[in-house]
C-alpha cells in the first residue's frame, strides 16, 4: 500500500496532522485513536478499509503523533470539533466515525452535537463519562509523566490494556505502539488526560443517532458490562463484544474486529 496522504489542517492555531487514504469520491471512514497513541494504531484496519473501497482519515488528536497540542483547557468537545473542522476544510459532508477510547469519547460529543455530519458511529472501548473511579488514576499519570517523563508510563499502560496476553501481541504493532507513547509529547498527554477527567455524556444518550455500534473487548475492566448499559440506553444501537480481547481489540483480535466494524458499517 502506498503511503498515506498527510494534511496539516490548521484549527483555531494549532496545526493538526491527518492521514488520508483514498480519493474523494469512496465513502470515507474517520478512525480516530486513544490517548498516548496515533493513527499508526489503526495499521490493522488501514488495509482491510481499502480493500472494501472506503477512504480512511485518521486523524491525530492534539499533542499525539504529528499535531500540535495549542495553548488552554483542553475538553472532549473541542476534540470533536476539531474534527469537524477538519472536515470542513477537507471538504468532505458526512462520513463513518469509528472511535475508540479517547476517540471513543468523543464520538459520544459528536453523536450528540454532530450528528449531522455522521453517517454512522462506531465507539470501541470508551466511557461515556467519568466518575471518580475513572478520573482518579489520571492525577498519578500525570505525576509520573512529568517527573519520570512519557517512557515510564509506556510499559504499566501496556499491561493495564492487554494484561497477561501482551506476549502475543503482534510484534510490529507492539513496537509501534510504544514508539507512539514514548513520543507523545507531555503537555498534550496532560491536556488530554485533564479533558477525561471532567465529561459526562449520559445525559443526551436518548438523542445519540441511531445507526450507533458500540465495541468492546470481552476482557476490557468494567467496559463490557458499562457499554452493555449504555447500549440499553441508546435507541437502536448494537453492542458487539470481541472475545479474548483487552482495551485495543481492533490490535489484538484484527479479523474479529474488522468483521464487527464491516457489520457496523454496512448498517447489518
Amino acid at each position: 500500500m502506498t503511503e498515506s496522504h498527510r494534511h496539516a489542517v490548521e484549527v483555531e492555531g494549532v496545526v493538526l496532522q491527518v492521514h488520508d487514504d483514498g480519493s474523494p469520491g469512496q465513502p470515507c471512514v474517520v478512525l480516530a485513536h486513544s490517548i498516548m497513541t496515533n493513527a499508526t494504531m489503526w495499521t490493522p484496519q488501514l488495509r482491510y478499509l481499502r480493500a472494501l473501497g472506503y477512504r480512511v482519515l485518521r486523524p491525530e488528536s492534539r499533542g499525539h503523533g504529528g499535531s500540535g497540542t495549542g495553548h488552554g483547557e483542553l475538553t472532549i468537545d473541542r476534540l470533536a470539533a476539531d474534527i469537524v473542522q477538519t472536515l470542513d476544510q477537507l471538504n468532505i459532508e458526512r462520513v463513518h466515525y469509528v472511535g475508540l477510547s479517547l476517540g471513543g469519547m468523543v464520538g459520544f460529543s459528536l453523536g450528540q452535537w454532530h450528528a449531522a455530519r455522521l453517517e454512522s458511529l462506531v465507539i470501541c472501548d470508551a466511557r461515556a463519562d467519568s466518575p471518580p473511579a475513572f478520573a482518579q488514576p489520571w492525577n498519578d499519570r500525570i505525576d509520573q509523566a512529568r517527573t519520570q517523563g512519557m517512557a515510564s508510563l509506556v510499559q504499566p499502560t501496556l499491561e493495564r490494556w492487554f494484561g497477561a496476553r501482551l506476549e502475543r501481541v503482534d510484534r510490529e504493532m507492539l513496537a509501534q505502539l510504544r514508539e507512539s507513547m514514548a513520543n507523545t509529547s507531555l503537555d498534550g498527554f496532560v491536556s488530554t488526560a485533564r479533558a477525561l477527567q471532567d465529561f459526562d455524556y449520559t445525559h443526551g444518550l436518548t438523542g445519540m443517532p441511531q445507526h450507533t455500534t458500540l465495541i468492546v473487548g470481552e476482557h476490557d475492566g468494567v467496559l463490557p458490562l458499562a457499554m452493555a448499559d449504555l447500549a440499553q440506553r441508546m435507541p437502536q444501537c448494537k453492542l458487539e463484544l470481541i472475545p479474548g480481547a483487552g482495551h485495543l481489540p481492533n490490535v489484538e483480535h484484527p479479523a474479529s474486529f474488522n468483521e464487527a466494524l464491516r457489520r457496523a458499517l454496512d448498517g447489518s
